[in-house]
């Protein structure tokens, strides 16, 4: 990642290279803006700081690419909240993008322990949404619904099983999706598939934002095939995840831009 992160810092623009309204707007009120909600957002912040400190053991059933720090099965919620968790940062991002946008349908693959999906949850709240969230292991699920529960945020339902299995028909029965967050298997077969899968339930303002999109070169090679594809008319890759938008009235673009 080191020569990813390299070259993404050699390309990388900030608001001074834009020219389309929409996302100089987007760039300057949204990815590189503060929130302005940290009353709102402390009771995230101090469960994320809980979890930091948790010695407790639970096991671990990953259908995706595993983690690069720690292959085990038996994990402490502390490495867990450490290590595969997104950082505060990027739910923030994702707050003010539902905000944004009025996102009220979102989908949110990968749980994990619920700190990102919190974000999404208490955003989506303020439009009375609903989030549906992703999570193939019932061991980190079960901590993540403790969570929600702690937060009260009773506008999020957990779906437990392998991605594969359940993404389908969830997303059949579901109407139009505003916001998806794509966090589970960090391969290139799966995330092309869970991409097209989820195509089905677009309109011309949904956002999809992809983790981890130099991950590896899978990964890379699914952000190249997502840029590429005839749906989508603008990307911004900002190196640690990557916002699509399927704008018909937008010409179709690529960005790097500075985060």
């Amino acid at each position: 990642m080191l020569l990813a992160y390299l070259r993404y810092l050699s390309r990388a623009r900030d608001e001074h290279a834009l020219h389309s309204p929409f996302l100089f707007s987007l760039y300057t009120q949204v990815i590189r803006a503060k929130t302005g909600s940290k009353e709102l957002l402390a009771p995230i912040r101090a469960v994320r700081k809980e979890l930091r400190r948790s010695h407790q053991l639970i096991t671990i059933a990953d259908y995706g690419a595993g983690s690069k720090v720690n292959a085990s099965r038996q994990r402490t919620i502390s490495d867990i909240a450490r290590n595969s968790q997104k950082t505060a940062r990027f739910g923030r991002l994702l707050f003010r993008l539902i905000r944004r946008f009025e996102a009220k349908n979102i989908v949110d693959m990968g749980t994990s322990l619920g700190m990102t999906t919190a974000y999404l949850g208490e955003a989506t709240k303020t439009y009375k949404g609903q989030v549906l969230t992703f999570e193939g292991c019932p061991e980190t699920a079960a901590v993540a619904r403790q969570n929600f529960s702690r937060l009260n945020l009773h506008n999020i339902t957990v779906v437990v099983g392998n991605l594969d299995e359940t993404l389908v028909p969830a997303i059949t029965a579901l109407p139009p999706v505003d916001l998806a967050f794509f966090d589970a298997n960090h391969r290139y077969e799966p995330t092309v598939r869970y991409f097209e899968t989820c195509l089905a339930n677009i309109h011309n303002d949904t956002v999809f934002v992809f983790d981890d999109i130099h991950w590896s070169e899978e990964m890379e090679q699914a952000w190249a095939y997502i840029k590429q594809h005839t749906a989508v008319t603008l990307t911004v890759d900002l190196f640690w995840v990557g916002l699509v938008f399927f704008r018909k009235e937008q010409p179709k673009q690529d960005f790097v831009l500075r985060f």
